[in-house]
């Protein structure tokens, strides 16, 4: 009988782990790390689901990865409206059944002094950074509670723990993101994972939010050096969701070898 018990659980874990056919919504999919998460976890099998503005970027990434014999879904998603992000969890439901992983990447990084009072854009960053993460909890964590199973993984930055002039705002949203992820992993017990990943100097578009012509040229030319590929947090992102269900890998940061900060 104790054999038979232990053979059972060693089932149900293996069918728990791993990525082959894990349903993964992924924010922000329209480019950058959200786009190569998407193409590296349906390559690994799991059935991806894509949200994000630019709805021509996800069909042209969304028919790649399905020419590639991935699972792929999309629809337009703007992760500022509350009710956009409830309608893209039931949609991944609708199309999969349910919903294991929420990816929370969609990010802006409008890099600035203070005393420019940029506040249309601390604002925004606010709106994408922060709200747009609460907000996908809020459309996630009913769904996740009800199957007893569920996985959180949002992107912050090393900004998360480091902040210098122009990034004051940007690093209290993804210090903001931090601390809200650590609260949600303390109060949901064992049932529900929480992960962040921290993203050093990586290749995106986000220096492409910084409206200061000249602040852009100086973040261009002295922080997006040895820039990493957007695969390696596409990797890291695959090695938090593959551990065994009692295994939470709470935190990773990944910096290219170069940068110091």
């Amino acid at each position: 009988m104790l054999l038979k018990c232990n053979l059972l659980s060693m089932l149900t874990t293996s069918q728990q782990e791993g990525l082959t056919g894990k349903v993964i919504a992924i924010t922000g999919a329209s480019g950058g790390i959200g786009e190569a998460a998407a193409r590296f976890l349906a390559a690994k099998g799991s059935k991806v689901v894509l949200g994000a503005r630019r709805i021509e970027n996800l069909k042209t990434i969304a028919d790649e990865i399905q020419a590639a014999g991935g699972e792929v879904r999309f629809t337009p998603l703007d992760v500022t409206q509350k009710e956009q992000l409830e309608k893209f969890i039931q949609f991944a439901q609708a199309q999969f059944g349910r919903v294991d992983v929420l990816v929370s990447n969609a990010g802006l990084m409008p890099l600035s002094l203070l005393e420019q009072l940029k506040v249309e854009e601390w604002d925004r960053m606010i709106d994408v950074n922060l709200k747009g993460v609460l907000y996908g909890i809020a459309a996630a964590l009913p769904v996740f509670k009800s199957q007893n199973s569920g996985h959180f993984v949002n992107i912050t930055s090393v900004a998360d723990r480091w902040v210098g002039p122009t990034s004051t705002i940007y690093s209290a949203t993804k210090h903001a993101v931090r601390v809200v992820s650590e609260g949600l992993r303390q109060e949901m017990g064992n049932t529900i994972r929480v992960t962040i990943i921290a993203p050093g100097a990586t290749e995106s578009e986000l220096p492409n939010t910084i409206s200061d012509s000249e602040m852009k040229k100086t973040v261009i030319e002295q922080f997006r050096i040895d820039l990493i590929p957007a695969e390696a947090i596409a990797r890291a992102i695959a090695y938090a969701v593959e551990q065994p269900a009692d295994v939470d890998v709470n935190e990773i940061v990944v910096r290219p070898a170069a940068q110091k900060y």
